[in-house]
């Protein structure tokens, strides 16, 4: 990236104060940036409630979108997604808005911060796909009572992360990256993930790969999250472990983050706006400084981000002055003492702290085209109806197979929920009232046509009250679909 520079040569930066405590946090991180000298200027921008409250459904305003498509390059605080109004979360919007598709998450043991992890080295980073999965948000109700959220996970997708999280440990000196996944039950979209990095993987000799369950990788890391350099995961799972890393180093007050993009750069704090605390000058602004300290790096302002990163780190290891979340509220510096302790303390270095050298990050060269893969066969087999049935599955099933006497499909099965119930297998089995009948070709050395397809729903008109369907793919010979529990 090119950063956008002022008339007088220095970085322009988008600047989102953002709510609740904020502009606390994010007042001190430009105050301690400003104090080195750095060559940054700022363009404040809106964000987040005020902006909901102005009826942008967004939370997002077009002057801030114009600022960082000029400047690619954000500095902001947290934002609050209030409850009543304004629609998807702003800090999601902007992250999809301008694919920032890299969540990076560092957890480091902070010196002066006592946890029952003190003295073991957790040093780690959780490398977290950002626009992709369940966090697409697109979500529909199946039924009244049934709801049902897409879980869209792409090989470009993977590709960029996987990529990402090897440059990352690069640019750390890192020598292990782990992908975690849940891929032993969700073959084809957390699979594609670990396919993608065990085909990756072997361009980084250098660092070696494991690949990890997810939920095992939850119990390792509070087992022994020292043996963790790099995590690579899907969105929803980095969301979870990388909250659970900051605890073990002290909690969200020290938990940072870069959202990182082809082009564009969105730096901020891991935790909320607190609302509560807003404009008392208690709050602990360091995640949002370690976050300031990322983004000096990805600019290559080096030695800046050093000058911040030692006092920090000095002030919290001798004790002194200390944040409300360490030392409670009785014994705490306030938000501008706890600044101005840091930056008078510029030039010093902690002397229990291993420090890392830093390297650019070299950002993975992607294809954009958008048939990322493209298969040299493909078959289709056959369909999912999803259908609404208050009534027994014998009962659907049976008149599922009359409907579909005499055509070129037939009925394999019906499940719910994943599991198969019709033909029955003789279990008990509760079941709600949202059904998916599994169609297949009858001839199964011919495809299904869109002509076929239609006729049958034609048939189905006025039978079942049926919500989507799926068509059954096959892609250069594997199963572009899963078995539900049950099936053969």
């Amino acid at each position: 990236m090119s950063p956008f520079k002022t008339p007088d040569g220095k970085v322009l930066v988008t600047l989102i104060p953002g709510d609740g405590i904020g502009p606390e946090c994010v007042n001190s991180a430009k105050k301690m940036i400003e104090a080195t000298g750095a060559p940054l200027a700022w363009e404040e921008r809106a964000a987040g409630e005020s902006v909901f409250k102005q009826g942008i459904p967004s939370g997002v305003t077009p002057e801030t979108i114009e600022s960082i498509k000029k400047t690619r390059l954000v500095l902001k605080g947290p934002l609050g997604t209030p409850v009543g109004y304004g629609e998807k979360s702003a800090n999601v919007t902007l992250r999809k808005l301008f694919e920032t598709y890299g969540n990076i998450r560092p957890a480091r043991e902070i010196p002066g911060v006592k946890t029952p992890y003190t003295g073991r080295g957790v040093d780690l980073i959780v490398v977290r796909e950002n626009v992709e999965d369940l966090y697409a948000g697109i979500e529909h109700m199946q039924t009244p009572g049934v709801a049902q959220c897409l879980k869209l996970i792409s090989r470009k997708g993977c590709e960029k992360i996987v990529r990402l999280g090897f440059e990352v440990a690069r640019a750390e000196g890192r020598k292990t990256d782990h992908c975690a996944t849940k891929a032993n039950i969700m073959k084809c979209t957390e699979g594609t993930l670990k396919r993608a990095f065990e085909a990756i993987a072997p361009e980084y000799p250098d660092i070696e790969s494991y690949h990890i369950i997810i939920d095992n990788c939850a119990h390792q890391l509070v087992k022994k999250p020292e043996q963790f350099d790099v995590i690579i995961t899907t969105n929803m799972n980095g969301d979870i472990i990388s909250d659970l890393s900051s605890a073990l180093i002290g909690g969200l007050g020290f938990a940072p983050s870069a959202n990182l993009g082809t082009d564009i750069a969105i730096f901020e704090a891991v935790h909320g706006s607190a609302p509560k605390y807003a404009g008392k000058n208690v709050i602990n602004p360091t995640a949002v400084v370690f976050s300031a300290v990322m983004m000096l790096r990805y600019l290559g302002m080096f030695k800046e981000a050093a000058t911040i990163e030692n006092a920090v780190l000095f002030t919290l290891e001798e004790g002194k002055v200390m944040p409300r979340d360490v030392v409670g509220d009785e014994k705490a510096a306030s938000t501008t003492g706890y600044t101005d302790a840091i930056i008078a303390a510029y030039g010093k270095k902690p002397s229990k702290v291993q420090l890392r050298d830093h390297k650019p990050i070299k950002m993975p060269d992607v294809s954009a085209r958008p048939d990322f893969v493209v298969a040299k066969t493909r078959k289709v087999v056959g369909l999912d109806l999803f259908v609404e049935w208050a009534s027994s599955v014998d009962e659907l099933g049976k008149g599922m197979e009359a409907v579909l006497e005499g055509t070129p499909l037939k009925l394999k099965m019906v499940s719910s929920r994943g599991t198969k119930l019709y033909p029955t297998m003789g279990t008990i089995t509760d079941t709600v009232d949202a059904f998916t009948c599994r169609i297949l070709m009858r001839d199964a050395d011919k495809d299904m046509t869109d002509e076929i397809l239609a006729a049958i729903m034609q048939k189905m008109s006025g039978k079942f009250r049926w919500g989507h369907i799926e068509k059954l793919q096959i892609f250069d010979g594997k199963d572009g679909f899963t078995k539900a529990q049950g099936e053969d």
